[in-house]
């Protein structure tokens, strides 16, 4: 933070403990810098040469590097949980700080959040109010948690105030802000670049099916997972692009037909390509004539672009994205995902709109809060 500014100014932390966060929180930070009101410092949980950080990734969304990097790097979510707390600890106790802002449910998160309160200090959390209902998930464990301890709950829609609400939070606490995802869409609309991989296999506007698979509980059950990836591969009047990081990519390889079982199958155009710098992947999925994945994200960025969406999963934490948006959810279900896909390359879609408050403007709103908040 610059030394030069005034105390008066609200010294606000942000925590991103996951790249996903990154994006979340750019909109806001743009929002900060362009204010004489307020201040920050970006904190990253992770190491500073974390591989799933892309070079081009703060360029990409026009925010500087993190200010700090905590360097936790753990498998276990108990030791990274611990290891966050004792690094945050000591960030908190050096560095003056008026309130901190948390993204989303991950341990790392959930570990800031605690330090936060214990050291006094008003902690504010973005998304809030998003629920499984399935207390299984570590993930639905540390929603609780977070919200629990927040004293400011930034909401992306009715849904999320609407679970905080069921579960007796003080609604005075509780600010339906939107969606700041869509902040980056809008932002970035005009600024996508189209990948090189499109030239390098082919592929044309409108014409291909974007897939990405992430969930490790996905990944782990095989059978399943074989069965869904023949679903999808066996389809083959559109290429599929499978953008894979490595453990997915090894399992997606090593699960789906290698060879067409009859004449008819002889095209499988499985096209298996490595993740892809922002700027390229906004593209990819933007311009796509459909996407099939595990990712809330991507199907909320599908959603925005009008983009049918088949989710793998059971639940979304944004439920707009299925009464209102283009996201159809097939659980982990192959005949589902058989006939959602059908009907994807049928042109048998939904009609949609895209949800309240997915305006541009929710950064801006979040901003004015955290400044007017004592």
């Amino acid at each position: 933070m610059s030394e030069q500014k005034s105390n008066t100014l609200k010294r606000i932390c942000i925590v991103a403990g996951a790249r996903p966060n990154f994006i979340k929180v750019a909109p806001l930070i743009r929002a900060i810098r362009s204010t004489e009101k307020a201040e920050y410092q970006l904190v990253y949980t992770g190491r500073e040469d974390d591989p799933t950080l892309e070079g081009t990734l703060f360029d990409d969304l026009q925010i500087p590097h993190p200010d700090v990097f905590l360097g936790v790097d753990c498998q276990s979510l108990n030791e990274l949980t611990g290891r966050v707390m004792g690094e945050f600890e000591k960030y908190l106790q050096t560095h003056a700080t008026d309130v901190v802002i948390v993204v989303d449910d991950l341990a790392s998160t959930m570990a800031a959040a605690i330090v936060t309160k214990k050291q006094g200090i008003r902690l504010a959390h973005l998304v809030a109010g998003t629920r499984s209902f399935d207390i299984t998930m570590p993930k639905e464990i540390n929603r609780l948690v977070i919200d629990g301890l927040s004293d400011l709950l930034f909401t992306a829609g009715i849904s999320s105030v609407s679970n905080t609400n069921r579960e007796g939070t003080d609604q005075s606490r509780v600010y339906m802000v939107g969606n700041v995802l869509i902040d980056n869409l809008r932002f970035n609309r005009n600024r996508w670049h189209r990948p090189a991989v499109m030239d390098e296999l082919g592929l044309q506007e409108g014409r291909y099916v974007v897939f990405t698979l992430n969930r490790k509980v996905l990944l782990a059950d095989e059978e399943k997972l074989r069965q869904m990836v023949e679903v999808i591969s066996m389809r083959n009047s559109v290429p599929i692009v499978a953008v894979l990081r490595d453990e997915a990519k090894n399992v997606v390889s090593r699960l789906a037909p290698s060879h067409p079982r009859t004449p008819e199958e002889a095209s499988l155009a499985f096209e298996i390509i490595p993740p892809q710098p922002y700027l390229d992947f906004g593209y990819l999925t933007a311009h796509a004539f459909g996407v099939i994945t595990d990712s809330g994200n991507v199907a909320e960025e599908a959603t925005f672009n009008g983009v049918p969406c088949i989710t793998l999963n059971s639940y979304t934490e944004h439920i707009e994205t299925v009464k209102q948006g283009t996201n159809v959810l097939v659980g982990e279900n192959p005949e589902r995902l058989a006939e959602a896909f059908d009907d994807m390359l049928a042109g048998r879609w939904k009609q949609s709109t895209v949800p309240e408050r997915w305006d541009g403007r929710t950064a801006e709103r979040i901003l004015q809060i955290l400044i007017k908040d004592n």
